[in-house]
């Protein structure tokens, strides 16, 4: 990328007081890139927190043992808890040390951290609570993934943007994330996906608290670098967790904190839809095995509760891509957090 969209390195070293990123790196079978990555890492950056999610090769020895650099903590895990375990590990340790933006970073080199400053603008402007890199917005980066990836995240992308209701976002499975500090801790951490799915769950834990999501384009580098992620054994897990992800958003939303037009078109949507669907191919089945066509009346039955079905749930469709979250949650977040100072001076002085 070239060009500066927004001079965050040279306003976090002038700003030190008032910013403070903080870079996560997860680290499983990494010990070829961790130093590098780690040294390509700018100074706008003042803490690292390497996290050994109990890695074979021992990145996080050779981290320690061979890492200078004063900003690098290394945290171990005694067993190997998943990826997603390991960058929440990170961001409570960031959270502990008062971090103002939490960036993620993967260990393999695939991820330029140069883009850092790019990553955490639109958080530091005030337009985002959560920035993600979308590898599939320059048509000659596209050419460079290889073609299962691009399949796999076409893929999931539409099924991600049904279950966390971010209909403007591409990518999801794109590690690359900055998030502000007072927003993770709004998070249930606990809660979120520890393996593979981390980054989807992490979008639809945002979604819940009605958090703003944006892309950043960004580059990724492939050069051979070995995936941990089995396709065949993981889409059964995905379908189930963004089935699971998809019914809870949609009770959240349309029914236990709200309840409105859009909950009636949705639930009458659906079971005009079913009731067609089911009383259709009942009644297709009876006239098939009688050998005979069925009456005019009993298609209309069938067709009328589909296409009624169908013109509701395309209308609550569109209501749900309009409400995606623009105003952003921290700035909220950080003013309330001063009132509460404000009121606890006044007390003790009082």
């Amino acid at each position: 990328m070239t060009g500066d969209p927004f001079p965050v390195g040279r306003a976090l070293q002038s700003e030190q007081q008032a910013w403070r990123v903080a870079v996560v790196i997860p680290c499983h079978r990494v010990r070829r890139h961790i130093l590098d990555v780690i040294a390509a890492i700018g100074p706008e950056c003042a803490a690292i927190y390497v996290v050994d999610d109990a890695c074979p090769e021992g990145s996080g020895r050779l981290v320690e043992e061979q890492c200078a650099d004063p900003r690098v903590r290394v945290i171990v895990h005694d067993v190997n808890r998943g990826v997603g375990a390991a960058v929440i590990t990170g961001y409570r340790a960031a959270i502990a040390e008062d971090a103002t933006v939490i960036v993620k970073i993967d260990g393999d080199g695939q991820m330029d951290p140069a883009e850092v400053p790019r990553l955490v603008g639109p958080i530091l402007r005030g337009e985002a609570d959560y920035t993600k890199g979308n590898r599939f917005h320059s048509l000659a980066n596209i050419h460079r993934m290889p073609r299962a990836r691009i399949v796999g995240n076409a893929a999931l992308s539409f099924v991600t943007k049904f279950s966390t209701g971010y209909w403007d976002i591409f990518d999801p499975t794109n590690g690359y994330t900055a998030i502000h500090a007072s927003v993770a801790e709004q998070l249930p951490l606990e809660r979120v996906a520890h393996g593979y799915f981390f980054e989807s769950d992490m979008l639809h834990q945002l979604g819940l608290v009605s958090a703003v999501v944006r892309d950043v384009p960004i580059d990724a580098r492939y050069a051979g670098e070995h995936s941990g992620i089995r396709l065949k054994s993981v889409i059964a897990r995905f379908s189930i967790a963004h089935a699971r992800n998809t019914v809870r958003r949609l009770f959240y939303h349309y029914f236990l904190r709200d309840f409105s037009a859009a909950s009636v078109e949705l639930l009458l949507g659906a079971g005009l839809l079913a009731f067609g669907g089911i009383y259709g191919s009942l009644q297709w089945l009876e006239w098939r095995d009688r050998g005979v066509g069925a009456y005019s009346g009993t298609v209309m039955l069938a067709a009328l509760p589909v296409i009624l079905g169908t013109q509701l749930l395309l209308a609550f469709l569109g209501y749900d891509v309009a409400r995606v979250p623009r105003t952003p949650l921290h700035p909220q977040l950080l003013r309330g957090r001063r009132t509460e100072r404000l009121i606890q001076r006044q007390h003790r002085s009082a």
